[in-house]
């Protein structure tokens, strides 16, 4: 589980996050929602230590995160980060691979043991038969694959994502997440993920934190966070829920400006 508490945020004099807390538990899925400029991937840095809260804290199973040697941190905490390792020159065996580091020593090479946990990742990300390609030349949706893989080759517990589905076609996404989502339920991770699409966020999730004006607006299951009342004031927007083969879906309606927006 990672647990954040009180954890603040500024640019200068601009607050982007304040006494933000919550609680990312094992096997579930939670996602990190709100509008461009809300401090979804703000908060993501914070709790994976890239960034470091003036106030509060985060622990990662009870231990304080600030507390743990780099070392044991990246064997608790795996991160995807957006376009990553594009102009690399690996291939994808090799990038795979370097999700052992955390386990080896600082001359030490990998071993049979490392080469098999990282092929046993491959194929659970289905990237198998690209193993010698170069990564550089796979599509938007491979390279998260193969980035996902390299995150489950350090065997960290919890998998920490910003925006996966960047840049990715439909299918990909669909597909990415539903990884995602199948790695928190089938291997118990706790997995926490920056998404901007919400009907992406309705399906995957299990739960969601609701970001805006620096703050938490709401935090729970998806169909308690995914309301009209509690989204159209932070987005802006007009939003219907329907229903279709009991899969939670919002229609979004752009607002006719008042005399009062235009005033303003």
């Amino acid at each position: 589980m990672i647990e954040a508490d009180d954890l603040s945020w500024s640019y200068g004099p601009a607050q982007v996050l304040q006494a933000v807390s919550l609680a990312a538990p094992h096997g579930r899925v939670l996602g990190l929602i709100g509008p461009n400029g809300s401090g979804k991937t703000t908060l993501l840095r914070l709790l994976h230590g890239a960034l470091d809260s003036s106030t509060g804290s985060v622990r990662v199973d009870g231990d304080r995160l600030a507390a743990l040697a780099p070392r044991d941190a990246a064997r608790r905490v795996a991160v995807v980060v957006q376009e990553s390792g594009g102009e690399s020159t690996l291939s994808v065996a090799e990038m795979v691979l370097l999700g052992r580091g955390p386990h080896l020593s600082t001359f030490q090479r990998a071993g049979a043991g490392d080469h098999a946990v990282a092929a046993e990742a491959l194929a659970r990300v289905g990237m198998s038969h690209l193993a010698s390609r170069a990564f550089a030349g796979l599509s938007g949706g491979e390279r998260q694959r193969v980035l996902i893989a390299r995150a489950l080759t350090q065997q960290a517990t919890h998998l920490l994502l910003d925006e996966p589905t960047n840049h990715l076609d439909i299918r990909y996404q669909h597909e990415v997440l539903g990884l995602v989502a199948d790695l928190a339920h089938d291997l118990h991770r706790t997995v926490v993920v920056v998404l901007h699409d919400l009907n992406l966020a309705a399906r995957y999730c299990d739960d969601l934190v609701l970001l805006g004006d620096g703050g938490v607006v709401a935090a729970g299951p998806v169909d308690d966070v995914l309301v009209p009342d509690l989204l159209e004031p932070v987005y802006g927007i007009g939003i219907e829920r329907v229903r279709t083969d009991d899969q939670l879906h919002l229609l979004f309606h752009p607002r006719t400006p008042t005399q009062e927006d235009v005033s303003a």
